[in-house]
Formats: structure tokens, C-alpha cells, sequence
């Protein structure tokens, strides 16, 4: 079974800010894949689905950003999913906005869901999705702008880059994780 997991923070005052674009892509995979997001299990919520290339699930945490890998390693453990079949989908203050860039390791760079990821995990090696954000204006907070909502104008590039996102998860499935770096990067 493949994993997609998204972070973000839960409640209605975080939809759709910046620091959920993890979240915005669940959303529209399980659209995509007709999945109910209607599972909750260990401060997650998931759902799953059997499509033609393979079981998959698509994965909330609910713990808020900073303590993603508390939900993401007991599903694993209980599902017994494997290092290598998953992917986490997260922002990334470095990328221009709607900009893409997979990995399959690396550090946390600064972003405290992977912290906790690679804390409970114990390695960074594991697929990533980042979708940039871009920086922060001069001024402003780090906080205060990754849980700023989209702007107007950035919404049609957000929106793309959750598509793109999306459309790496569904090749994923079939292909090994270096193959869809090499097509979407």
C-alpha cells in the first residue's frame, strides 16, 4: 500500500494558508481518487482507496504541523507500511510560489513537520513533495505569513501546483519515486 500524506494544521482558521498546502493536496488526491476522508486513527484522518495500480491512502495529521510524525509513524506501524511507500506533501518557504521540487532525503531545512517526521521515522530518507511559498515580504513574521491565507492572484498558481502534486502522487504509483523526480522537478 502507497501513503500520501500531507501536512498542515487542522481547524477551520488554518484551511487553505499557506503552511496547508500539504492538506489543499490531500484534498484534491482524494477527489481524484474518490476517497472519503472519513477514517481517524491514531490523531489522523485517512481514507483509503483500491484503485487499478494499487491500494493507496491519503493521510491528514491532526496533531498541527510541529507534531506530524506522532500521527504518521503509529500508521505505519499499524498498517505496516514501509520507508519507501510513502510520500509527504509540505510547503517550502525556498521555492517560488507553486514551484515543485521532490526528493527522496535531506534535512529539515528549517521546517518543524519534518523535524517531527524525521524524529519519529529515525531517518530522513523518505519521498517529499515540496510546493513553494515563496518568502515572506520584508518585515513580516515567518509565523505570520505561512499561516497567511493565498492571495487573490497567487490562487490560480497554488491551484497548479496542488494539480502538478497530484499528478506526481498518481505517477508514484506506478513508477519508482526517482522516475517521477526526474519528469516533475
Amino acid at each position: 500500500m502507497k501513503l500520501v500524506i500531507g501536512l498542515g494544521n487542522p481547524g477551520k482558521e488554518y484551511e487553505h494558508t499557506l503552511h496547508n498546502v500539504g492538506f489543499d493536496t490531500i484534498d484534491l488526491l482524494a477527489e481524484k481518487w474518490g476517497i472519503s476522508l472519513n477514517q481517524q486513527k491514531f490523531n489522523a484522518i485517512y481514507g483509503t482507496a483500491h484503485l487499478p495500480e494499487g491500494k493507496v491512502m491519503v493521510v491528514k495529521p491532526l496533531t498541527y504541523m510541529n507534531l506530524s510524525g506522532e500521527a504518521v509513524r503509529p500508521l505505519m506501524d499499524y498498517f505496516d507500511i514501509e520507508l519507501e511507500d510513502i510520500v509527504v506533501i509540505y510547503d517550502d518557504l525556498d521555492l517560488e510560489k507553486g514551484k515543485l521540487r521532490l526528493r527522496q532525503k535531506g534535512s529539515a531545512g528549517g521546517h518543524n513537520g519534518i523535524k517531527s517526521l524525521i524524529q519519529h521515522l529515525g531517518t530522513q530518507n523518505f519521498n517529499r513533495i515540496r510546493i513553494g511559498i515563496d518568502r515572506p515580504p520584508v518585515g513580516m513574521k515567518v509565523v505570520n505569513y505561512v499561516l497567511s491565507h493565498y492571495q487573490k492572484e497567487d490562487l490560480p498558481t497554488m491551484e497548479d501546483a496542488f494539480k502538478n502534486a497530484a499528478e506526481a502522487c498518481d505517477y508514484w504509483l506506478t513508477k519508482p519515486f526517482v522516475e517521477v523526480m526526474n519528469k516533475f522537478n
